[in-house]
């Protein structure tokens, strides 16, 4: 690999695109006349210099010592040469070339609530969508090769890429994330579906440093979609964590002790959680006692950022000294310095704080209701704000395993949800909480609504028909037996429906909507704001009346990732309305509660629909009966999908307009922010 590194003391790398490179500083604005390479927006080195016919000289942060510094257990730092993987990923930036420099301010709700933003900023993974939302693209992992049927995905990754402590990243990473992270039930208690193919455990091998293989039981292409878009990350510094697992170290128990810990799962624990999760609570938050005596403050990381400082109030990150990506004219990526997160959970002084120009980027948890006061204020704050079409929608859902038997058995009636259904006025909710820029449908899981799904389910039970809610609700026995003008259960004890909502997962004004118009038809109900900790507890321990939050996912996705139509259908931070009946699955019957033959259906539906050729009759058949089984049933109901804003201050350079406000495609991180920069910053 012909390269040349500049390295004259990293004083002569402060001025970023000085002459330091040779090749052409190509802008996607301006590709000065450099072909594109074999995917939108980025190259690998070699393709870059034979594009442009030029060697690639590099320069790194020239506060890059400072930064790493900061980072507990970290070494000094060796030359940029050393950190650069021998084969960086050479990523064109949207507007210009940036300048190293400044600190991102961001905001999020508290400690894994409303994170998933500021996350995306610094997210990596094996592979990502570019901003097309259509072409997957290298990142951690520079090729891929699929064999012919789907069920072998072979993986090249770069030479010499290190973890953010300079050891080396290799095969074996990914490997010990499949084989001792994932699968060891004193890490993780249930595998998600996702590592799973048709409810079965691939093969992971790791021939060299640089391969990985996937070995699938059964062909499920949509796979590589996942690690485009998922929060989790498929690969764990085992040089790291591995010191503290019993299989790779006989000691591990030992040396745990010695850090005041019961044994090496409890350490594993406290550095990665207990889930996939990959923005748990650090050390640093979860026990700063301890904290300053351990050999790092968070295990190493590939990401862009990694954190240096947490407390309740927010988190503080320095820019990996390691990271992997450059840009056109040689310089190791990211731009900005630091990132430093304030955690605010009112939603009403998060969106102060956006009008005053006192943060740089927000999109999570801002809703379209909030819009008039952002736009309007945009001069004033120096700020831009986009209108951006969305994936999922607000759903309510009726708590189908409810602990109160006459509750569950009333909420498990298909008339009782065909009546709450009909009794939404879906038009209202459009013109008074999303100005009448939103589209009024019934949820089908799918979004956009792909081509097989029949339109009419769009429209099922949709339609705004309180006289047919009336005449459901009697069928159904809920009828106002004691006089005082609202209905009651079937056994005659009030029914008052405990509406809690997030603003993270929903707009206050459609959970106040919904409530009036399910009044209107005789059924009380209360309305609270709550946290979304307070909320995914709630959910978690199957306490909720009504779930409410935004639901839906593109086909792409739904190809490798089965929640939506798996009970309790949808992870931790999703909306789930069947928790017992999860229970009853993952138990084999043993616990929980027997779910009808609709959702078996669905179940064996999900796995044979990810394993099928998409866009085959087979595919389209069993998709149908996947939206059939969802949408008739009414698990979920929809409401109105709208485009919801996205912040930034106009100082965030090289900040492209979104082409959607998604959770789906993992916000940010189809749009690289990596080459944002801070212009009045340095």
């Amino acid at each position: 690999m012909g390269k040349s590194f500049l390295f004259a003391g990293v004083a002569l790398c402060a001025f970023v695109g000085s002459a330091l490179a040779d090749c052409p500083k190509i802008t996607v604005a301006d590709m000065k006349g450099v072909k594109a390479g074999a995917f939108p927006q980025q190259y690998e080195l070699a393709e870059f210099e034979g594009a442009a016919g030029c060697k690639l000289s590099f320069a790194g942060n020239p506060k890059a010592d400072e930064l790493n510094g900061k980072i507990q257990g970290n070494g000094a730092l060796p030359p940029l040469a050393e950190r650069l993987p021998e084969e960086p990923l050479v990523v064109v930036p949207y507007s210009e070339i940036g300048k190293y420099g400044g600190v991102l301010d961001g905001l999020s709700n508290a400690p894994e609530a409303g994170t998933s933003d500021l996350l995306s900023v610094r997210h990596v993974s094996l592979v990502r969508y570019s901003d097309d939302l259509a072409t997957i693209v290298p990142n951690v992992a520079k090729s891929w090769e699929w064999n012919a049927d789907f069920t072998k995905l072979t993986l090249k990754l770069r030479k010499g890429h290190k973890w953010s402590d300079g050891a080396p990243f290799t095969s074996e990473d990914v490997k010990f994330w499949y084989d001792d992270m994932v699968f060891d039930e004193n890490i993780i208690k249930k595998p998600k579906d996702y590592v799973l193919v048709g409810g079965k455990r691939m093969t992971v091998e790791a021939p060299d440093a640089q391969t990985v293989v996937f070995n699938l039981p059964a062909p499920k292409p949509g796979l590589l979609a996942h690690f485009a878009t998922h929060y989790s990350q498929p690969f764990m510094p085992k040089h790291f964590l591995g010191q503290f697992h019993p299989k790779y170290n006989p000691d591990a128990d030992k040396k745990a002790k010695e850090l005041g810990y019961e044994n090496g799962y409890a350490v594993i624990s406290a550095y990665y959680g207990n889930s996939d999760w990959t923005d748990t609570p650090t050390i640093m938050l979860s026990d700063p006692a301890k904290a300053p005596k351990m050999p790092k403050g968070v295990y190493p990381t590939l990401e862009s950022h990694i954190v240096v400082a947490e407390t309740t109030e927010g988190r503080h990150l320095v820019a990996n000294p390691y990271f992997h990506m450059v840009d056109t004219a040689g310089n190791q990526l990211p731009y900005i310095n630091e990132i430093d997160e304030v955690h605010i959970n009112e939603n009403e002084v998060r969106i102060l704080k956006a009008v005053n120009g006192e943060i740089d980027y927000k999109s999570q948890s801002m809703q379209l209701p909030s819009a008039p006061i952002l736009l309007e204020n945009q001069e004033k704050g120096g700020y831009t704000v986009d209108l951006k079409p969305t994936i999922a929608m607000p759903t309510f859902a009726f708590n189908v395993t409810s602990p109160d038997e006459e509750k569950r058995k009333v909420f498990g009636d298909l008339k009782f949800r065909q009546a709450m259904s009909v009794a939404m006025n879906r038009d209202e909710i459009n013109e008074v909480a999303f100005f009448g820029l939103g589209k009024p449908k019934q949820y089908v899981a799918f979004s956009p609504t792909p081509k097989f799904v029949d339109p009419k389910w769009e429209s099922h039970y949709a339609q705004y028909d309180p006289d047919l809610a009336k005449k459901l609700l009697d069928e159904v026995g809920v009828v106002d037996k004691d006089g005082d003008g609202a209905r009651d259960l079937p056994n005659g004890a009030p029914l008052v429906l405990n509406l809690q909502f997030a603003t993270q997962g929903m707009p206050g004004q459609v959970a106040e909507l919904v409530a009036q118009h399910w009044t209107n038809v005789g059924i009380k109900s209360t309305v609270k704001e709550v946290t979304p900790d307070e909320y995914r507890s709630a959910q978690s321990s199957n306490q909720l009346d009504v779930i409410m939050w935004q639901k839906g996912q593109p086909l792409a996705i739904v190809l490798g990732n089965s929640e939506l139509f798996q009970p309790p259908f949808e992870n931790y931070f999703g909306g789930r309305a069947g928790m017992l009946w999860a229970e009853y699955v993952d138990s084999k019957g043993t616990k929980g509660v027997k779910p009808p033959a609709y959702v078996d259906e669905m179940l064996a539906d999900i796995d044979a629909f990810q394993s099928t050729l998409v866009g085959s009759p087979e595919s389209d058949k069993i998709g149908q009966r996947l939206v059939k089984n969802m949408t008739e049933n009414l698990l979920f109901l929809g409401t109105v999908q709208a485009p919801n804003p996205i912040y930034h201050r106009n100082a965030v350079k090289n900040f492209p307009e979104f082409k959607t406000w998604s959770y789906e495609y993992y916000r940010t991180y189809p749009y690289r922010p990596q080459q944002w920069f801070l212009a009045d910053e340095g």
